[in-house]
C-alpha cells in the first residue's frame, strides 16, 4: 500500500478527530480490516506475549515491514475498533474480549460481541434487524447518514459485509440476524471449587450453628466416631467426662447444684 494512501486511511479511519463529513472525515468509527483479520492480530498477540507485547514484536509476528508501516497500524486501529485490544506507548494489550476470541470454546460468542462493538455496525444492526438489508446503494446511503464520509462508504460497506458473515450474522441471506449462542459457546461459568465458599462442611464451610458453638465443644464433637461403628464403653465414658469438665469451665452452678456433681461410671447389667 502506498504510504500516502495508508496515511489518508489512518487519518480518516476509526479514530476520527472532530471532523465534518463535507471535508471527507467520517464521524462514526468503523474498521478498514474485517473481523477475521483482527482475530489473527489477537492470536498473534497471544502467541508473542500471552496478553500483551511490544509493537515491534507484533509487527514481526504478523510479517509487517515495520511497526511504523501504514498497513500494520491500520490493522491495530481495526482491532481497537472491534475492542479486542488497546495500545499505548508501544505496548499492545488484549482486552478480555480479545482473549476470548483466542479461545476456541468462546470464539463464536466473542465474534458476535466484537462485531456489535463497532459503532457503525451496531447502528446498522439496530436499524435493520427486524427486516432485510437494503440493496448496496441503500446500505451505503444509510452509512453516510449515520456518519461515514461519502468517499469512504464503499470501503465501509464491504468490510461490514465481510465482518457480518464472519460473525455469523449473514446466515439468512439479506437478513441481518444475530446468531444464537449455545451455553457451551458463551463465557464459561466458574464451577464451585474447594477454594470457594461452600455450605459443605467437607469443604471447610461452617454452618451458622457450628459458628455459634464454643471452640471446646466443636473439638469434642469432632472426636465422635462415625455412626454404626464400634465405640467401647470406656471410651464413651472418657468422652462424657471430658464434656462434663468443659461444662464446668463454661458454666456456673445454680445454688441447688452447689452440693451436687455429675459422675460418669459403669453399671453392671443385672442377670436376666
Amino acid at each position: 500500500m502506498p504510504a500516502d494512501t495508508a496515511k489518508e486511511q489512518i487519518e480518516n479511519s476509526p479514530e476520527p478527530e472532530n471532523g465534518d463529513g463535507e471535508r471527507g472525515r467520517s464521524t462514526i468509527s468503523f474498521p478498514y480490516n474485517d473481523l477475521d483479520d483482527v482475530v489473527k492480530v489477537a492470536r498473534a498477540v497471544q502467541a508473542v506475549g500471552g496478553t500483551s507485547c511490544h509493537w515491534d514484536e507484533l509487527a514481526a509476528k504478523l510479517g509487517a515491514a515495520s511497526s511504523n508501516s501504514g498497513t500494520f497500524r491500520l490493522r491495530l486501529l481495526a482491532a481497537k475498533t472491534f475492542t479486542i485490544l488497546t495500545y499505548d506507548k508501544g505496548v499492545v494489550t488484549l482486552t478480555p474480549l480479545g482473549s476470548r476470541l483466542c479461545d476456541p470454546q468462546q470464539e463464536k460468542a466473542a465474534r458476535v460481541e466484537a462485531f456489535l462493538a463497532v459503532p457503525l455496525y451496531s447502528k446498522v444492526y439496530e436499524e435493520f434487524k427486524s427486516g432485510s438489508l437494503p440493496p448496496i446503494s441503500g446500505l451505503e446511503n444509510f452509512m453516510v447518514k449515520v456518519g461515514v464520509a461519502e468517499k469512504q462508504k464503499d470501503k465501509a460497506r464491504q468490510v461490514f459485509q465481510r465482518s457480518a458473515k464472519q460473525a455469523g450474522f449473514s446466515e439468512y441471506g439479506d437478513r441481518l440476524v444475530r446468531p444464537s449462542i449455545k451455553t457451551s459457546d458463551a463465557a464459561p461459568t466458574i464451577a464451585p471449587t474447594e477454594t470457594q465458599e461452600q455450605p459443605d462442611k467437607k469443604k471447610g464451610k461452617e454452618s451458622d450453628t457450628e459458628k455459634e458453638l464454643p471452640y471446646f465443644i466443636k473439638g469434642l464433637l469432632e472426636k465422635l466416631p462415625p455412626p454404626d461403628t464400634e465405640w467401647p464403653n470406656d471410651k464413651r465414658a472418657k468422652w462424657l467426662e471430658a464434656m462434663v469438665k468443659i461444662f464446668d469451665l463454661m458454666y456456673t452452678d445454680s445454688e441447688d447444684d452447689s452440693r451436687r456433681s455429675i459422675t460418669i461410671g459403669f453399671q453392671k447389667n443385672s442377670a436376666t
